[in-house]
C-alpha cells in the first residue's frame, strides 16, 4: 500500500487547490466557497522517485450541521489511515478558533502533522506565516497553491518525511530494546545541545542516531556505565527575527511530545536567570506526566556567589510540582557537575521501577500509624498496585485528611528508600 498523505484543515483554505498543484493536474473541484469538498479523495503523486497518495479532504470543524458533521467524519477515517498529515491553513485570514480546533484534532492522533500555509504570495505574507507558530504544529511551510510558490519545496519536505517514517518503522524494534529513555527538555538557547553533547562524549559508545517522532528531535542511544539510554534530544531550534515569542511557545510544545515518550526527563534551566513561567509550565507537565525528573541549573559559574542562594530559591517556588527532584548544578560548556547526572538517572530509574512487597508495605502502614494515629479514620491495609510510578492503594475504615495522607507519603519514601521521585497514594474506602 502506497503511503497516504492527508490533507486536513478547516473549510475554504485551499486543500483542494494545493491538491491540485501537488497533483501537476486539476482532480479536484475548486470554487470560492465553503463546502465545495464533502467527500474523501485519494490522487496518485511521485516526486523524488516515491509514489504516494495524497488525500483531499472535506473541511474539518469541532461543531456544526448535520452535513458538515458528515464531512468531518470523513476526515477522521481519511486522518487514522494517514503516513502523514499536511494541516493547511490561510495566511490572508490570520489564525483563527477554527485553526486551533482543527490542529489540535489532528496532533492529537498522533500521527506525523505538517504546518502548510496557503496563499503566501509574497514576502509581507511570508513573515505573517510565523503567527500559525502558536498552533504548535512546527514551522510552517508556506506555498500559495494557487501560483504554484512553494510547492516543488513541499513536496521535497513530504518526501523526506516519508522516509523518515520508513526508517523509523524498520528501526521499531529496536526502541523496544530495553534503554532508559531519556528527554532533554528547556527553552532555547538554556545549554540542552551542550548538555547533550557532553553526556555522550566521544568516551562513550554512540550506538546509532534516528529520527524521533517530536519534529527536529534526534533519538540517540548510547552504552553507558549504567547501561543503555536513549537520549531524546529536543535542541536545534531554528531563530528567526521578531519570532522570539512564538519561538519560546513551539519550544515548549516539542518538548511537551518528547517528554510522551520519555522515562525521565531532565528539565535544562539557565542558572544566568533562573525558573521562568515557561520552565513552570514544563514542570507542570513533567508533574503531570508521573515520570522521574533531573532539574539541571546550567551556567552555573556564571552566577555571582552571593546570588546563587536566591537562584535556587527562586528555582523551588517555581518548581514545587516536581517535589524534590535533584537539582544538579553544571557548566556544560566546560563539563563541570556533568558526571554526575548518569549515576543520578540510574538511581531515578531504579526508584521509579521499585516493588515494595505486600507484607513489608502493610508492616510499613502499622508502624506509622502506631507513630501517629490519624485524627480521624484508619488505614486497614495497602497494596501496591502499579509502578512507573510506585503506586500505593490505601484501604481504609472513614476518611483520612490530606495532611495524614502526605505523612503516609513521606513516611513510605524513607522507609522504602523510594528517593525523590514520584510516588502516587490512592484511598479506597471500605
Amino acid at each position: 500500500m502506497k503511503p497516504q498523505v492527508v490533507i486536513v484543515g478547516r473549510p475554504n483554505v485551499g486543500k483542494s487547490s494545493l491538491v491540485n498543484r501537488l497533483a501537476g493536474k486539476r482532480v479536484t473541484v475548486v470554487e470560492e466557497h465553503r463546502g465545495v469538498t464533502r467527500d474523501r479523495k485519494a490522487v496518485e503523486v511521485e516526486w523524488g522517485g516515491l509514489n504516494f497518495d495524497v488525500v483531499d479532504t472535506g473541511g474539518w470543524l469541532e461543531a456544526g450541521d448535520s452535513l458538515e458533521a458528515k464531512v468531518s467524519q470523513q476526515a477522521e477515517a481519511a486522518l487514522a489511515t494517514a503516513d502523514l498529515v499536511l494541516l493547511v491553513v490561510d495566511v490572508t485570514t490570520g489564525m483563527v478558533d477554527e485553526d486551533t480546533h482543527a490542529a489540535r484534532w489532528a496532533l492529537r492522533s498522533g500521527r506525523r502533522v505538517l504546518l502548510v500555509v496557503n496563499k503566501v504570495d509574497d514576502a509581507q505574507h511570508e513573515a505573517s506565516s510565523w503567527e500559525f507558530l502558536g498552533l504548535g504544529a512546527g514551522d510552517p511551510h508556506t506555498v500559495s497553491a494557487q501560483h504554484g510558490r512553494g510547492t516543488g519545496d513541499l513536496l521535497d519536505v513530504i518526501v523526506a518525511r516519508l522516509e523518515e517514517n520508513r526508517v523509523v518503522d524498520e528501526v521499531a524494534d529496536a526502541d523496544d530494546d530495553g534503554a532508559l529513555r531519556v528527554a532533554i527538555v528547556g527553552r532555547p538557547n538554556v545549554g540542552k545541545s551542550t548538555l547533550f553533547n557532553q553526556l555522550i562524549g566521544e568516551e562513550r559508545s554512540v550506538v546509532h542516531d534516528l529520527p524521533g517522532t517530536t519534529r527536529d528531535a534526534i533519538d540517540t542511544l548510547v552504552s553507558t556505565d549504567v547501561g543503555l539510554i536513549r537520549f531524546i534530544d529536543t535542541a536545534g531550534m531554528r531563530r528567526r527575527a521578531k519570532t522570539e515569542a512564538g519561538l519560546e511557545t513551539y519550544a515548549v510544545l516539542r518538548s511537551l511530545d518528547a517528554l510522551d515518550r520519555s522515562d525521565i526527563a531532565i528539565l535544562v534551566i539557565d542558572a544566568t536567570v533562573g525558573a521562568t513561567g515557561q520552565d513552570q509550565r514544563l514542570a507542570e507537565r513533567i508533574s503531570a506526566a508521573g515520570c522521574p525528573s533531573l532539574v539541571v541549573l546550567n551556567k552555573w559559574e556564571l552566577v555571582a556567589v552571593d546570588e546563587r542562594d536566591s537562584v535556587l530559591a527562586t528555582v523551588g517556588e517555581k518548581l514545587a510540582f516536581l517535589g524534590d527532584a535533584p537539582v544538579m548544578k553544571t557548566t556544560a560548556t566546560s563539563g563541570k557537575g556533568v558526571h554526575r547526572i548518569l549515576p543520578a538517572l540510574a538511581i531515578a530509574a531504579a526508584d521509579y521501577q521499585k516493588r515494595v512487597p505486600t507484607g513489608a508495605l502493610n508492616r510499613a502502614i502499622r508502624d506509622l500509624q502506631e507513630k501517629q494515629p490519624a485524627p480521624t479514620g484508619k488505614i486497614r491495609y495497602a497494596v501496591q498496585g502499579a509502578t512507573e510510578p510506585p503506586t500505593f492503594t490505601l484501604f481504609i475504615a472513614g476518611r483520612l485528611p490530606q495532611t495524614y495522607l502526605r505523612y503516609v507519603e513521606r513516611s513510605l519514601r524513607e522507609r522504602f528508600s523510594l528517593g525523590s521521585q514520584p510516588l502516587r497514594v490512592r484511598v479506597r474506602i471500605e
